[in-house]
């Protein structure tokens, strides 16, 4: 196969294979099963189009051809002699259905089976890491070794992840519905939670070479724009899809021509994407006109509209900052919150005062090993001038963070402290 087929066919792949999943799900109910006969429909497509040529419909015809196998393995698996009947007879319906078009019969449940393949990938019961790495898999379309690449985890690592996670949720008879009342809330936090980790993950990259991953950013705006076109009536999901768009507008300005980190005082804002800004503040307005102010990540996504409407870093309206950070503090209480709070109150009314609050949380235990508490400490001890203990603090973080462009930042920092101090 020519390089530029196998491209067109994974291309297609990434945007089908989601529904695709989900929709079988729903058939077999056991998505590990579903994710196995989609992958045979993917091989089928890898052989049969670049001789045949890409059909007018490529959905249907991967997914005629995914339940065209799930027949198959019913009728050759007697111990599902059972249910057999049922199954087939659901699946023969929807392949012998007088009309032609399958992805058309499709539509009607397809949000709905979308929508439920996110809160499975998502559940609480599995670790956060398996749900990253499942959710990636199954909605983002991603092959285990990519995602590997993207966390810098040996790919058996990820293997593993994904496997387990998805024999726990068949093991757990995780129904494949979306849960109702309290539980829907508690689902929908842990859904927003992975794919913030995930967007995360690719803003500041926790290990490896690059400062960035930008495909994981654009793999969690792509499932954060899904979810919201799902749930337009969540307010926190278009809070989170705020967040991410306005963040992700400055990604091409976070590093210099050698990869180097730029801090965002330093970024060229001309740089920032006028479009992605636009989208999140768009996001923002929705999520506040369904009364989403006081969420979390309305509330981050806040934050970062004053820094997106700052023609200049000299522009930015840190008391605005600092009061969205106490309400979040209240919401959301946390020593990270409190440090990021420290940042903007320095900001706001000098480095003494963002000292203050970083010197009253250093000592919580959730921060021990956390380099930018003393990231933070060495650059506000900087500005006071205390450049003996700035460098201190800036070797230290450089010591603790396992991002080696972040470690040479740090290390730089600690060495021109180490100048001045002299």
């Amino acid at each position: 196969m020519s390089a530029d087929a196998h491209r067109a066919v994974e291309a297609i792949w990434r945007i089908e294979s989601a529904k695709i999943i989900a929709g079988l799900t729903r058939m077999v109910r056991d998505v590990g099963l579903a994710e196995e006969l989609a992958q045979d429909a993917l091989v089928a497509a890898l052989e049969t189009w670049p001789r045949d040529g890409t059909p007018d419909n490529p959905g249907a015809w991967l997914m005629q051809a995914a339940k065209n196998r799930a027949l198959d393995h019913f009728r050759r698996d007697r111990m599902h002699a059972e249910k057999e009947g049922a199954l087939t007879w659901e699946i023969e319906t929807a392949l012998t259905d007088a009309q032609p078009d399958v992805e058309a019969q499709l539509d009607d449940p397809v949000r709905d089976d979308l929508l439920r393949l996110i809160f499975i990938s998502c559940h609480p019961l599995l670790s956060p890491e398996a749900r990253a790495a499942l959710t990636l898999r199954l909605l983002g379309g991603l092959a285990t070794d990519e995602i590997a690449r993207a966390f810098v985890v040996p790919e058996p690592t990820i293997a593993q992840r994904i496997v387990r996670a998805k024999k726990a949720l068949s093991d757990a008879r995780v129904p494949f519905e979306v849960p109702r009342g309290d539980e829907l809330a508690e689902r929908l936090a842990s859904v927003l939670e992975v794919i913030y980790l995930i967007f995360n993950e690719g803003y500041s990259a926790t290990s490896g070479d690059d400062w960035m991953r930008p495909t994981l950013c654009e793999e969690a705006l792509r499932l954060g724009r899904i979810l919201a076109g799902l749930e337009p009536g969540e307010p926190e999901v278009h809070g989170l899809v705020a967040l991410m768009e306005i963040q992700a507008s400055r990604l091409a300005a976070r590093v210099g021509p050698g990869g180097a980190p730029i801090l965002l005082l330093d970024q060229d804002r001309s740089r920032w994407d006028p479009l992605l800004i636009r989208r999140g503040l768009e996001a923002l307005d929705r999520a506040q006109a369904l009364g989403g102010t006081a969420g979390p990540y309305a509330l981050q996504a806040a934050i970062a509209a004053c820094h997106a409407r700052a023609r200049t870093a000299n522009q930015t309206d840190w008391a605005r900052i600092v009061s969205i950070y106490e309400a979040l503090g209240r919401i959301n209480p946390s020593p990270i919150v409190e440090l990021n709070r420290a940042v903007a109150a320095s900001m706001a009314s000098g480095p003494a005062e963002g000292l203050k609050i970083v010197d009253r949380i250093r000592k919580e235990p959730a921060l021990a090993s956390y380099h930018l508490l003393y990231s933070v400490r060495g650059d506000l001890l900087a500005k006071l001038g205390r450049h003996g203990e700035a460098r201190g603090e800036f070797e230290r973080a450089a010591g603790l963070t396992r991002n080696e462009r972040e470690r040479a930042l740090l290390s730089k920092r600690a060495e021109d402290s180490a100048r001045q101090a002299r």
